[in-house]
């Protein structure tokens, strides 16, 4: 079941503010990582600084997790198992380079058992290629 907003932030003790539930519900309707102008120019009218620490306390608290593709940052919310301390974020990342578009894969996990006795403290996983939207289209 999907959470309120309500819920999520207080599950992360994150503060409610007026922008960081627009930010929060708008990324909830994508199924795509948004880049910082992404998201700067769906709120062309507000404070770029307000929408950039907005999306650094979603991070810092385990609300969002940060993809890095062709050299830029992207940000998706995190599954419920993501906390303040630890992103648990071990599945497939997609950029299509048709579409531009970054996808979350989590149907392809990295199993717990290859990291073996290390500390790992962050896994990208990173494919490039054409998205299935895309093959069809052409």
């Amino acid at each position: 079941m999907k959470k309120t907003t309500e819920e999520a932030f207080n599950s992360k003790n994150i503060r409610l503010t007026t922008m960081r539930i627009l930010i929060y519900e708008y990324m909830q309707t994508l199924s795509e990582a948004l880049s910082l102008a992404d998201i700067e120019k769906y709120f062309h009218k507000a404070d770029k600084v307000t929408i950039y620490r907005t999306l650094q306390t979603f991070l810092e608290k385990g609300l969002v997790h940060k993809i890095m593709d062709e050299n830029q940052a992207r940000y998706r919310l995190c599954a419920d198992s993501c906390e303040q301390e630890e992103h648990n974020d071990r599945h497939l990342h997609f950029y299509c380079r048709k579409c531009g578009q970054t996808t979350c894969r989590e149907e392809i996990i990295l199993p717990e058992s290859l990291t073996g006795s290390l500390r790992i403290d962050e896994i990208q996983i990173l494919a490039k290629g054409i998205c299935e939207k895309c093959l069809t289209a052409s």
